[in-house]
């Protein structure tokens, strides 16, 4: 929670900076305990922790600083001021200071209400106690006050309050077990030691006397390597990761322990771990800061070419009137009162960029969010776990996905790992299908006493890190880091060899039945570099052995010559093994003598001391050992495969979805699983394996997909061939092919495929796939992920989904979506990702029509009013237009609207390609939407001062004045944007209706309300439109006006959207009309009662539909746009119940058509009539 409040934070994001900057300077830590004097001279940072970023007097000057940071706050702002200058403002600065101090105060309190959890949340880890070493006796301390350099006591089930040097244990050999659920997500117990010096001094009376000094690496954010020394008593001792207790940990099944403050607060590896994460931004937000740069520079252009029109008209026009209309001071010329004018339309003319558009977009995307955490058939009831939106910027983006970047282990498959078969000695074992491993052959093996067999189990019951806890007699329990060392150790006690405990210094067995105590003389522990682990143990016999187990790539290379055959054999097994999708180790041993030994311990002791370059001398030392080994033989593992994942790649693959896996596994492993989730098909022409060893082999294979020899055929060459493609590639290939001078033709060969494997792949190298992918193609990326090797590639895609599985919840943090399985992402991406992008465009375009079409009438008027700057519309209207009577219908469009149903969303993935294509909102639509604004306006100012210069009230009283006119061309307005997005919606709900007519009936409420006698009363200079509500809209001519206006603006609109449906209907109109077809076929059903009518499921009448309907040719991805003809042609097929509803439908279309223009032509009639 500290972490995920950090980064999303800011200000303490600079704060934080500040601090590593301050520390970056610091080449290495010296602390000395006991010594808080001495200690206070390096001025390290305290123990406090600071999420929140303001306090009581600093909120609102920081806050407000923050919030004009943005541009749109500042337009504003300076646009307010400039209203209050009286020579260039005609409108009262309300109008403006209204929506912003809206707006402002909404984040405000938003921002007010996190920062205050945010102190809830400080506060409670600030005060927490913990008992410090203070002049001999331990005292109670708040963290807060804990300093480097201190002396703490930790007792079980206690979270560690800073970063910790262990000096002494409750448990025997100076052992602590700890939980690092809350640092890196893995719920498995880990095991820390102390150094063997400092774990003899027990107690805290012989702590006291402590002064050992520590010097050791300045702050860092590596969770998995601390390297120092500790000087005392005139001897060093060296200090690594295994002596560390870091902040977030928690203490387990350990009574108490000591530890010595190294890192406190923002220094501590939990804190400098938390400010990584890139801010991710849409395409969409991209394309609108452009588009918002654009219209500010059509704003300048309109105020310029207004502004000419005043220093003309006054030059030529307003000269005459000087007698007795003189300038006001201190206009003295046209030029200047030009100047002057150009400011004041910059303020009328700046509702084209409104305030409101930046808050309605992020509620909007809350709301997706919320749909997200609250969609049901994305909880996972095995685990209780639901998904969940963990940032709100991006949903939108969901809709526009084109790569899939996916782990394997545990993402694709369960990560619950099975022993499965095994090969010992040339013999294989585990022939039988089924996911309970049993032979009889083995079990005779054992029972006999099989050398080579027991000594297979015995090195899987050593050769591990495995923590075992006795809960209760005969009932032993394992924690393991990883599920397959768990399944490893779990299958050799099922066969006899039982792993019971450990120490630091031994191991102790039960080998068929017969306790056994292994004196443990070191580990070689694994690491991704290795891929290899390695334990020397000395058994009671005093002989010496190494045991190894790893990938058979390592270890192959490492075995005495005089296992070549044995090799060859146990290869042909693992292949097998991995052709059935399994996961393999290779395991081997060595003997060694009490010379190699020694020799060999004094070259590690001496690496291990080192304090330079010391990972990589004990690389090599281990190096040195692990060679000339006895092969024993291999291990296969079952991982299997997720509910429901081929079925989500298949589906995503039709959605032009490509899908890349990116794993550790080897190739045999990856490729079988790609063949059982449907990644690979045998429909495919050819999969393509790059495994070269060097550059020009691996250059050589990326060629040779394209039949081109040198020189490298162009980029685009790849994508004219037909057919359908795989690429599988190794590790080591693919660091070749990312070098700056390949990585063209690898994208170029890679992206023309369907699938792409990446195996033996780094966590560094999957970021750097991404990285690349983000680099050479413009397409939206997602990566997804379980286990904290996935985090680089999460963080580095422009969408992070992190799955909560077996290998912890580290994935988890560093996502931006979460949910339990892989099969959920196929509804995250074509239901919630598409309708998110849908929504998010219909708003957008919505809403530049909307405000061109109210802000342009503005412009016509200023060639009728000497371009005064004089506005149309009362100044009220002006305020509330956006904020009133138009936001709520469109943000209930962006919220709830849809085009199909979430089933059909599924059942016709090709619905998700506009998003891909950017289709529903570019530069194309907004000058499209812009045009109709533009169009909207030309006839809300043009029709009314047409019909209303020579109208005439039915007294006689002529209609031609300017408080008439702005009552009827606001009206009129609000009528027209609230048709056309009744028109523009296309899934009502409550909330749509009750928003668009009650925004429409709250115009008419405000209006009377405004320009009542009682306002007029109190407030005379405010509202000068007294009772004209009521006298203009009691005039028929008026309303006949308005129906004119209305007609003529929508039914453009109509007879494009109907010849569009007719001639060029889109997939998603198709599917529509398949709805409907079908909901008119079951309509006769419904009429023999009501318990009839709910026997008869919509899912099993579609399904009954299907049949014969247009999933083939749908899914095909060959009718992403159905011409007249082919949908005529799909007709002639079906029965003619189809034909007459369609033909009904069309002569509908006509009809209105029709009598929309006979409207349109009488109702001008009738204003002819009634102006004469």
């Amino acid at each position: 929670r500290q972490m995920q409040q950090l980064i999303t934070d800011k200000w303490s994001r600079f704060r934080f900076f500040l601090c590593v900057s301050c520390v970056s300077a610091e080449e290495e830590r010296r602390v000395r305990a006991n010594d808080r004097e001495y200690n206070e001279k390096f001025q390290y940072a305290s123990n406090c922790i600071m999420t929140s970023k303001y306090n009581i007097i600093t909120f609102l000057p920081i806050n407000l600083f923050e919030q004009f940071q943005e541009v749109a706050n500042t337009y504003f702002l300076f646009l307010l001021i400039l209203q209050l200058i009286p020579q260039i403002s005609s409108l009262s600065w309300f109008t403006t200071i209204v929506p912003l101090a809206l707006v402002l105060s909404i984040t405000a309190v938003k921002d007010a209400t996190d920062d205050y959890f945010r102190h809830k949340s400080d506060n409670q880890v600030n005060n927490r106690q913990s008992q410090v070493l203070i002049r001999g006796s331990l005292q109670n301390e708040k963290w807060m006050n804990v300093r480097v350099g201190d002396i703490i006591k930790l007792e079980n089930k206690q979270f560690v309050a800073a970063d910790l040097l262990l000096l002494s244990s409750s448990e025997p050999h100076g052992l602590c077990y700890i939980e690092t659920a809350e640092l890196d997500g893995e719920t498995n117990m880990k095991v820390r030691q102390s150094v063997s010096v400092t774990s003899e001094l027990g107690d805290s009376n012989n702590l006291a006397s402590f002064d050992g000094e520590v010097v050791c690496e300045p702050p860092n954010n590596k969770l998995d390597r601390f390297c120092g020394t500790l000087y005392w008593r005139e001897k060093k001792y060296p200090l690594t990761n295994q002596n560390m207790l870091l902040r977030g940990c928690v203490l387990r099944n350990t009574e108490a322990c000591y530890g010595l403050v190294i890192f406190a607060g923002p220094d501590t590896k939990l804190m400098q771990n938390s400010g990584r994460t890139k801010f991710k931004r849409t395409s969409i937000d991209r394309l609108m800061n452009t588009l918002v740069l654009w219209i500010f520079g059509f704003l300048v252009c309109m105020g310029v070419i207004l502004a000419v029109g005043n220093a003309v008209w006054e030059r030529e026009v307003g000269s005459l009137f000087q007698s007795y209309l003189p300038w006001d001071p201190p206009v003295d010329n046209f030029l200047f009162s030009a100047f002057l004018s150009f400011w004041s339309y910059v303020i009328i003319l700046n509702t084209v960029v409104p305030i409101s558009l930046y808050v309605s977009v992020e509620v909007i995307r809350l709301g997706h969010s919320y749909f997200i955490n609250w969609d049901q058939h994305m909880f996972c009831s095995q685990c209780n776990t639901a998904a969940e939106a963990r940032t709100t910027t991006l949903n939108e983006e969901l809709g526009q996905v084109e790569y899939i970047f996916s782990d394997k282990t545990g993402t694709l498959t369960q990560n619950i790992m099975i022993f499965n078969k095994c090969s010992i000695n040339g013999q294989t074992y585990g022939k039988y299908p089924n996911f309970c491993f049993y032979d009889d052959t083995l079990l005779e093996s054992v029972k006999v006493g099989d050398l080579h067999t027991h000594e297979f189990f015995r090195l899987l019951s050593l050769c591990h890190t495995v923590m075992s806890e006795e809960k209760s007699e005969g009932e032993l329990l394992y924690k393991a880091q990883s599920p397959d060392e768990g399944a490893l150790v779990t299958a050799a006690r099922n066969f006899g060899f039982v792993f019971r405990s450990r120490t630091p210094g031994t191991i102790t067995t039960t080998e068929m039945g017969r306790p056994v105590t292994y004196t443990l003389l070191a580990i070689l522990d694994f690491n991704n570099i290795r891929k290899r682990m390695s334990v020397i143990v000395r058994n009671p016999e005093g002989k010496i052995r190494l045991y190894c187990k790893g990938a058979d790539t390592v270890l192959f290379e490492r075995l005495h010559p005089c296992n070549q055959e044995l090799m060859n054999i146990t290869s042909d097994h693992l292949n097998e093994y991995a052709a059935d999708g399994l996961r393999t180790l290779a395991l081997a041993y060595r003997d060694l003598s009490e010379d190699e030994w020694e020799t060999w311990s004094e070259s590690h002791r001496c690496a291990d001391k080192a304090t330079d370059c010391r990972e990589d001398r004990l690389a090599a030392t281990y190096e040195q050992i692990e060679q000339d080994m006895v092969l024993l033989g291999a291990t296969a593992i079952e991982d299997k495969l997720q509910e429901g994942v081929p079925e989500t790649i298949a589906v995503l693959s039709l959605a032009n979805i490509k899908i890349w896996v990116l794993t550790g596994d080897k190739q045999e492993t990856a490729v079988n699983i790609g063949y059982s989730c449907k990644m690979l098909t045998d429909d495919m022409t050819e999969v393509f394996i790059i495994s070269g060893h060097t550059v020009q082999s691996v250059r050589q294979e990326l060629r040779s997909p394209q039949c081109s020899p040198s020189p490298p055929p162009p980029p685009n060459f790849m994508e004219n061939i037909s057919g359908e493609f795989a690429l599988v590639i190794n590790g080591h290939s693919l660091a070749h092919a990312l070098e700056a001078d390949m990585e063209r033709e690898f994208v170029s060969t890679a992206c023309a495929c369907k699938a792409v494997i990446c195996c033996r792949v780094t966590p560094l190298q999957k970021a750097q796939v991404v990285e690349l992918i983000k680099k050479h193609k413009k397409a939206v990326t997602l990566a997804i992920g379980d286990g904290a090797n996935d985090v680089s590639m999460i963080k580095s895609a422009h969408i992070g989904v992190g799955i909560s599985g077996q290998e912890g919840i580290q994935a988890v943090l560093a996502s931006d979506y979460s949910f339990a399985q892989f099969r959920f992402l196929q509804r995250l991406l074509l239901v919630h990702g598409r309708w998110s992008y849908l929504r998010m465009c219909r708003f957008l375009c919505y809403f530049f029509y909307k405000n061109f079409a109210f802000t342009m009438v503005h412009f016509w008027f200023g060639f009728f009013c000497g371009f005064s700057a004089q506005t149309v519309y009362d100044q009220y209207f002006i305020t509330l237009y956006n904020i009133v009577y138009t936001s709520l219908p469109v943000l209930a469009m962006g919220i709830f609207d849809q085009d199909v149903p979430d089933q059909r969303s599924l059942e016709y993935p090709k619905l998700y390609e506009p998003g891909q294509l950017n289709l529903l909102f570019n530069k194309r639509q907004f000058f499209i939407c812009i045009a109709q604004g533009i169009y909207t306006s030309v006839v809300l100012f043009f029709v009314p001062y047409a019909v209303l210069s020579d109208a005439t009230q039915s007294t006689g009283v002529p209609l031609a004045d300017y408080q008439t006119f702005a009552v009827t061309t606001a009206t009129a307005l609000v009528i027209v944007v609230s048709v056309q997005i009744a028109l523009d919606t296309g899934f009502w709900t409550v909330f749509n209706h009750v928003f668009v007519w009650g925004s429409l009936g709250s115009y008419f409420t405000i209006m009377f309300a405004l320009h009542s006698q009682t306002l007029f009363r109190i407030f005379p200079n405010q509202f000068h439109f007294v009772g004209r509500a009521h006298s203009t809209l009691m005039q028929p001519v008026v309303w006949l006006t308005i129906a004119l206006a209305t007609a003529i603006c929508t039914v453009p609109v109509l007879a494009v959207r109907f010849l569009k449906l007719d001639l060029k209907p889109q997939l998603s109109d198709t599917v529509r009309y398949t709805q409907l077809v079908r909901q008119k076929k079951r309509k006769p059903l419904g009429r023999k009662g009501r318990l009839g009518a709910r026997g008869g499921s919509r899912r099993s009448g579609y399904a009954f539909a299907h049949q014969e309907g247009f999933g083939e040719l749908i899914t095909s991805g060959k009718n992403m746009r159905l011409s007249s003809l082919a949908l005529a042609t799909f007709a002639s097929r079906h029965s003619s119940s189809w034909i007459d509803t369609l033909q009904r439908y069309f002569v509908l279309q006509k009809i209105c058509v029709s009598f929309l223009s006979l409207l349109s032509f009488l109702t001008l009639r009738g204003f002819v009539f009634a102006s004469y």
